[in-house]
Order: structure tokens, then C-alpha cells, then sequence
């Protein structure tokens, strides 16, 4: 699973791979749908059908944020980074929120994952210096903000 490898130095082992089972992301991924939680999107090769990544993305529920629209989760699958999959699904949500009239994009990441950090800014995110601890593991969450244009 592709949420392991990129929390593989942030969150205890435990969590990885007693809490994230393939069984329990697939339940949670049916929820989603099923209760609409998240428009859920796969970036799938064209060629082969191998799945390279997905992302979940909908209205932002932040107070402070009236028309914002957010990226939930975008994972990438580790054989495909670097590749342009997850260029191409942010592209996607960006398109979407644009299309919703929404004029500004958010995503929450874990303040540990360089990773995700390092790739937002190459796309044109900040911080806008809102902080919230992420329960599940009891890391600090940083929001990246960019305004749609």
C-alpha cells in the first residue's frame, strides 16, 4: 500500500501494518464512496491497468475557509513516483475545484512528510500557518494553501 511508504519514517510501525491492512483501507476506500464522503478518483495506466495512484477530494470544512476546495488524501503507488501520477492527480483536483467556482485549494500534511511538502511547494502551495494535530497518530498536520487561478 502506497500510505505505508509514505509514512513509512513518520508513523510507528504499528500503525502501518497492524492498522493499515489492505482489508481495512478497502472498507474504509467503500465507506467513502458509499456515504459520498469524497469524490475518489484512480490514475490508471492506459496501457496496462495497473493502478498508479488515487486521491480522495471535496469541499473543505474549514472554519476559515468559505469557497476552498481540498485534497483529502492523494497517494501514489512507490513503482510510479516520480513519474508524473501525482502531477497528474493534482492537476485533476485543481481542475475540479476550478470548475465548482471554488478560489482557493487546501490540503493538510503531516508536518514530517518531506516528501509531500517538497512535491506541494513544487506545485505553488504554502503554509498559511494553521496547525491541527491528525488524531488517528497524534501528529502535527501543517495546511497548505494556493489560490486558484
Amino acid at each position: 500500500m502506497s500510505c505505508r511508504y509514505a509514512y513509512k519514517d513518520i508513523v510507528p510501525y504499528d500503525c502501518l501494518f497492524k492498522d493499515m491492512t489492505v482489508e481495512g483501507r478497502t472498507l474504509s476506500v467503500e465507506r467513502w464512496i458509499n456515504e459520498k464522503l469524497f469524490g475518489i478518483y484512480v490514475n490508471e495506466d492506459p496501457d496496462t491497468g495497473v493502478i498508479k495512484g488515487m486521491m480522495g477530494i471535496g469541499m473543505n470544512e474549514d472554519d476559515d475557509k468559505d469557497n476552498a476546495f481540498e485534497l483529502h488524501f492523494i497517494y501514489v503507488d512507490p513503482d510510479y513516483m516520480r513519474s508524473g501520477a501525482g502531477t497528474e492527480m493534482l492537476d485533476l483536483f485543481e481542475l475540479k475545484g476550478r470548475e465548482k467556482g471554488c478560489t482557493e485549494f487546501v490540503i493538510w500534511v503531516l508536518e514530517d512528510n518531506w516528501i509531500g511538502k517538497n512535491f506541494y511547494s513544487k506545485h505553488g502551495y504554502s503554509s498559511d500557518g494553521k496547525e491541527k494535530i491528525f488524531r488517528r497518530w497524534n501528529k502535527r498536520e501543517i495546511r497548505y494553501v494556493k489560490k486558484a487561478i
